[in-house]
């Protein structure tokens, strides 16, 4: 196979030994919709579950007070109009559901990270409201990181779905970005999203108190575009999903933007745990690993 050059944030050209990428060009489907959709001027009252999470304080912050904000496991009402902003952990979505009337999941708005679509598709979820969270809440007492960089000055933080105006009003009051985008563009973005708290975490877990910082610096460069490449080759094979064109240099750009969040691989079964999935798959069918750099990667901090 070839050898493919790609041009990252340091505009350095480095060689992707023999990945060979084919993954298609998606760029003329990626188009925001916020100008076809009329976004609320003031923030509308919202039930926040996972309201002691740091995600949750947060966008309680945003609001006017006017917020119904429950902990996990907490019945959520019929009565209370407006978006469910669910801030729990992956593990805890079965919960979230239980605890919410049937007639009021086409009104749950997910914040998690991972790939949640064969979770959606087991619960019946259609089209579920979403947001990809390109911002950092993790240090209490300060003010979100945006995850706004010299690529995207517009931000990446993205929203889909019936409530996704009334999400990009909230995060707006709050000072943060958000777009608007239709669902194949979305889901695209989502699997940008999926490699870098995936790919980015994985290399940094591999050093010692390693950062997102770290990762994005010269040290692990390659490593981290290497292992992006053989994971969004493996997506789209799996599931006909691709990021847009240069992702890379978007990712590497917002992890020098969150420099301080710690690199540790967690929700396995949700991020690299899906990834795992597509190779054992392909191992027991007899053929090559797909990702054996991510596997590699895997043993090498014994989550395997």
């Amino acid at each position: 196979m070839a050898n493919v050059t790609t041009t990252l944030f340091s505009s350095k050209p480095y060689s992707l030994g023999n990945l060979n990428f084919k993954l298609p060009s998606t760029t003329s489907k990626h188009r925001t919709i916020t100008s076809m959709v009329s976004v609320p001027t003031k923030v509308i009252p919202s039930i926040i579950v996972g309201g002691d999470i740091s995600l949750g304080k947060a966008l309680k912050q945003m609001g006017t007070g006017q917020d119904l904000v429950l902990k996990t496991g907490e019945p959520v009402p019929v009565d209370f109009p407006g978006p469910i902003l669910v801030c729990t952990k992956n593990d805890d979505l079965d919960a979230v559901l239980e605890s919410t009337p049937q007639s009021r999941w086409s009104d749950l708005v997910f914040f998690q990270d991972g790939m949640l679509m064969p979770w959606f598709e087991s619960k019946g979820l259609s089209d579920p409201n979403q947001v990809l969270p390109f911002f950092d809440v993790s240090r209490p007492g300060k003010p979100p990181v945006d995850g706004i960089t010299d690529v995207t000055p517009e931000g990446l933080t993205t929203a889909f779905g019936k409530w996704a105006p009334a999400v990009a009003s909230r995060l707006h009051a709050g000072g943060l970005s958000c777009k608007i985008l239709e669902k194949q563009a979305f889901q695209n973005r989502m699997i940008e999203r999926l490699l870098w708290i995936s790919a980015f975490m994985l290399t940094g877990a591999r050093v010692p108190g390693g950062t997102m910082g770290d990762v994005a610096s010269e040290n692990h460069l390659y490593e981290v575009v290497m292992l992006m490449g053989e994971m969004a080759q493996a997506t789209y094979e799996e599931t006909g999903l691709a990021p847009e064109v240069h992702f890379e240099t978007r990712l590497l750009a917002y992890s020098k933007a969150v420099s301080h969040i710690p690199a540790v691989v967690e929700d396995f079964k949700w991020r690299n745990g899906w990834f795992y999935s597509i190779s054992q798959k392909a191992i027991a069918q007899g053929k090559e690993d797909p990702m054996s750099l991510h596997t590699r990667f895997l043993k090498e901090v014994n989550i395997i």
